[in-house]
């Protein structure tokens, strides 16, 4: 214990300045040295805490005030809520009739660029060669394809169009009663196709039949012959055996 107090008092001995010596700044502490030229701020904040009612204290300048942003001024006719009233409806019905009539123009326009055309069957067609037909015969071999009768007698081959002239049915061959019949209305025509009972007020209608270069016969719907009207004698009526 005697050594540790010699120790003790072998230690230098440190000063410390008491608090009425250790500066008259108002920044300082008791137990804090004094500033070295410290900044006018820090005096303004020192003069209000030390001392808010001081004379310093009042000389200190007040902080700015926040400047806030004004709001824009307000449109006369801006409700400033969205309203559809009368004026918006007629304005939306006009844009719509407008763009209306632009998508209809090119609408049109385009189709103009396409055409319409019609792809039917051709009207005419081979029917083979005469000797494949026997005399006094009605072949039905072009009846649902071409609705045509290739009819031979003794002297001549003729294409009977099987379309009732009543009311467009399509009649039937009745091979027993050397007939045709229409199962609509019951009108019945001969052989040669003229009408001989039921309502038909006219014998059916031929085709045009021709022979060709090969030898093979050709058939034109296009181009028809009436009885009455003395068709049937033309040439082009008929092919002659």
């Amino acid at each position: 214990m005697p050594e540790e107090k010699e120790q003790l008092t072998d230690l230098p001995y440190l000063e410390v300045p008491r608090p009425e010596e250790a500066g008259t700044h108002p920044t300082s502490t008791p137990n804090m040295p004094p500033m070295k030229n410290p900044p006018e701020e820090l005096k303004d904040i020192a003069a209000k805490t030390a001392a808010p009612g001081s004379a310093q204290a009042r000389k200190a300048d007040p902080p700015e005030k926040v400047r806030m942003a004004k709001p824009l001024p307000k449109a006369e006719d801006d409700p400033g809520t969205w309203e559809f009233g009368r004026r918006s409806f007629l304005r939306a019905a006009g844009w719509m009739s407008f763009f209306g009539f632009l998508t209809i123009a090119t609408v049109g326009a385009l189709r103009m660029m396409f055409p319409r055309t019609l792809y039917e069957p051709p009207k005419s067609f081979k029917a083979g060669k005469p000797n494949e037909y026997l005399p006094m015969t009605v072949s039905e071999k072009y009846k649902d394809t071409e609705r045509v009768w290739i009819c031979r007698d003794e002297e001549n081959i003729f294409a009977l169009v099987a379309i009732c002239t009543h009311l467009g049915c399509t009649p039937r061959w009745l091979a027993a009663e050397a007939k045709f019949k229409c199962p609509c209305h019951g009108s019945g025509f001969t052989f040669e196709g003229i009408n001989f009972e039921g309502p038909a007020p006219r014998p059916l209608e031929r085709a045009k039949i021709v022979l060709t270069e090969s030898g093979e016969l050709l058939v034109d719907k296009a181009q028809t012959f009436r009885y009455e009207n003395g068709d049937w004698v033309k040439p082009e009526s008929f092919v002659k055996i």
